[in-house]
């Protein structure tokens, strides 16, 4: 299993294009074979944010990273969307994890 933390600082502009993304990569992330789940999480106040994204392997991260939409998306985070951002690869070495029943 592979994660992809993609940490952001938003511009103060462009947010109805920005949200149109996010329902469109959102939709078109889970359609990868390999794609787990994802997790997003924004500071309203800093506009700084946290996505991270569980793939099966690497081929289900190339896919996601050579999507046409996906590159296009890409394109308007660096032109539009972010002050700043950072992706780390990693691969997990242990997974577990707890719920109170």
């Amino acid at each position: 299993m592979y994660s992809v933390i993609f940490t952001s600082t938003r511009t103060p502009h462009s947010s109805e294009l920005y949200a149109e993304w996010t329902e469109i990569t959102g939709k078109l992330v889970k359609e990868i074979p390999g794609f787990i789940d994802s997790f997003s999480h924004r500071d309203p106040n800093t506009q700084k944010g946290v996505t991270i994204a569980y793939f099966e392997s690497e081929e289900s991260l190339k896919q996601w990273k050579e999507l046409p939409t996906h590159l296009e998306a890409q394109n308007l985070g660096r032109t539009n969307f972010y002050e700043e951002y950072e992706v780390i690869v990693s691969k997990v070495e242990r997974h577990y994890s707890w719920r109170k029943d």
